[in-house]
């Protein structure tokens, strides 16, 4: 959550993170769909940077004049999906109208015993594969998540989802110790769920089109995909309004190969197929994007770098 509203010293992502979860706890949905109004008038007023960089994105995908009604709506579905979460933690899809598509190619890919590699965006909401556990029984899921950056939705997850977070992979503490733990879970037979459109800090990006302009995308997730030798299948939640969700599981590859020769080459291939399927689901639904940066001007100087276990032709060989 606080990695969807942009961490500023005032900690404005964590404190509506903590605001709406009060609300959404002891006023319920209902109430808490209504407070959202000032909440998004509040944020629209006190966040600049957030602002504008939501004009800035909805002038790339709306055929018409950017408006302030334009960027309200597109923080009231973010905080729309911030209030979901609660419920959608607490207990799944319960309450809610959730679409899914694609559920019979993730069995598929499931059946195959190997593990699967989901990767989401910060597109709508990635809490909507709770729902996984009423439409599968049994499906165990590991989601990648840097708890040093986020304590807010880790304090959330283990206090109305702990099944949820005691399955997390813990992303702050490096490389080698995400890929082994990802590794584990795949010969398991688990899911594992990582974001893949933003880089950590000094992660390697690399520049692909995106909506018109190169923008940079982390090669991290294709190098751990390419370790891990699972099938990957990309994961959407789009929020469609009022109580309803679209989850959307696309194949992308049944395993990604990144050759050490034309290594930079092959990471972007893969990095500029997911960015159209992206940008595809942008058009969809393009308020649902909550990236509120400038997506498009990360330092993106860094050559790429082999990593010593994400590039190993097997994990621990």
């Amino acid at each position: 959550m606080t990695e969807h509203w942009q961490n500023r010293p005032e900690g404005g992502g964590r404190f509506a993170l903590w605001l709406i979860r009060s609300i959404a706890l002891y006023g319920g949905r209902p109430l808490g769909r209504v407070i959202l109004y000032p909440i998004t008038l509040y944020f629209y007023l006190r966040r600049g940077p957030e602002r504008e960089a939501s004009r800035r994105f909805l002038e790339r995908v709306l055929d018409k004049p950017v408006t302030p009604w334009h960027v309200m709506k597109h923080i009231h579905c973010f905080a729309s999906t911030m209030l979901d979460r609660v419920f959608l933690l607490a207990r799944g899809e319960k309450g809610f109208e959730v679409t899914v598509e694609g559920l019979e190619q993730l069995e598929a890919s499931f059946a195959q015993g190997r593990g699967v590699l989901l990767l989401g965006t910060h597109q709508g909401s990635f809490e909507a594969l709770r729902t996984l556990s009423s439409r599968r029984p049994g499906t165990r899921l590991r989601v990648v998540l840097d708890k040093q950056k986020t304590p807010a939705l880790t304090e959330l997850l283990e206090a109305l989802a702990p099944d949820v977070g005691a399955n997390v992979i813990d992303a702050s503490k490096g490389g080698p110790s995400i890929t082994l733990a990802m590794a584990e879970a795949c010969e398991q037979g688990a899911m594992v769920a990582l974001l893949a459109d933003r880089g950590r800090e000094h992660e390697v990006l690399r520049r692909t089109t995106f909506l018109g302009e190169p923008a940079p995308f982390p090669v991290g997730p294709w190098l751990l995909a390419h370790s891990l030798r699972v099938p990957v299948v990309l994961c959407f939640g789009l929020y469609e309004g009022g109580n309803r969700y679209r989850l959307i599981f696309e194949p992308f590859a049944e395993r990604i190969e990144i050759p050490r020769q034309d290594r930079a080459q092959a990471l972007d291939a893969v990095i500029a197929r997911f960015a159209r399927r992206v940008e595809h689901y942008i058009h969809v639904a393009p308020y649902n994007w909550f990236n509120f940066y400038d997506f498009w001007q990360q330092d993106v100087d860094t050559a790429v770098r082999p990593d010593a276990v994400a590039v190993r032709e097997r994990v621990g060989a």
